[in-house]
């Protein structure tokens, strides 16, 4: 079955904001469906020049300089509007505050897809609304899936964040000391918990003790480069000895192998 390509317009946000965007669209090249970044190379006052390509939806910074052209342009026809932030125009599709929620991000970019599948008469269902919570008869809904990310490494908390958003994970709180790690781990009840073990800022090995004793039925993960290919023979023996005592059941060696990871997230 040949992928679809849904072309997604991406206005304004920051290098890290727009690093966990490429990310979360480098990662939909495993699905079904794939979301492709598209940039105008135009002059800013310029109408963009689309050419073949379609544009399903305009993702926008709304502090960006270039949120003001938003605002006033009219949407074409059958393109939605994503906005972040205050001040939202009134034919917004949908509105997100800061901090950015990948999930709820990737969500919306499901519904945009779905949306244009009711339009065009292959699937019969309304999304021009979000879907409440629970029904209107009353039915009990089990909480969200939470997990937790403990990691002083900006770049790896990202990148698990676009992993777990892919899994369907809406709750991730990310943590980058012992004492918040410990604070949140008795706060909440986890399905997924991933340490890095080379952070040295962090006592990782007690907080995975502690996380699979408060969680004994989630998924306690651990990240490190000692697990690598390319570490001795000793010291990956090492490692994986020490981390089985922990009770961490899943050691990912650095740098982290998508296929691997896909494998442990598809069990959450």
């Amino acid at each position: 079955m040949l992928k679809q390509r849904i072309y997604v317009s991406v206005v304004g946000f920051s290098d890290v904001e727009r690093h966990a965007l490429n990310t979360l669209f480098r990662l939909s090249e495993e699905r079904e469906f794939t979301y492709v970044p598209w940039v105008p190379l135009v002059a800013p006052n310029a109408e963009p020049m689309t050419g073949m390509v379609t544009i399903a939806v305009a993702l926008v910074d709304g502090d960006s300089v270039e949120a003001v052209l938003s605002h006033a342009r009219e949407l074409p026809l059958g393109q939605r509007l994503i906005w972040v932030g205050p001040d939202a125009p009134a034919h917004a599709w949908r509105v997100l505050s800061r901090p950015i929620q990948w999930a709820e991000v990737l969500s919306d970019l499901d519904a945009v897809f779905a949306a244009r599948q009711a339009d065009s008469g292959l699937l019969d269902l309304d999304v021009t609304s979000p879907a409440p919570l629970a029904d209107e008869f009353g039915v009990h809904l089990s909480p969200p899936k939470r997990a937790l990310l403990v990691s002083s490494d900006l770049e790896e908390r990202t990148y698990l964040r676009s992993r777990l958003a892919l899994a369907g994970i809406v709750d991730v709180d990310g943590v980058t000391s012992s004492e918040s790690a410990a604070e949140m781990i008795g706060r909440h009840r986890y399905v997924c918990g991933v340490f890095n073990l080379d952070d040295q800022l962090l006592d990782a090995w007690s907080l995975a003790s502690l996380f699979r004793q408060r969680n004994p039925d989630s998924l306690t993960m651990a990240t490190s480069q000692l697990a690598s290919p390319l570490s001795d023979w000793w010291s990956r023996k090492r490692i994986k000895r020490d981390t089985d005592r922990a009770g961490i059941r899943v050691l990912l060696a650095k740098p982290l192998q998508p296929r691997e990871i896909s494998q442990w997230m598809a069990l959450l």
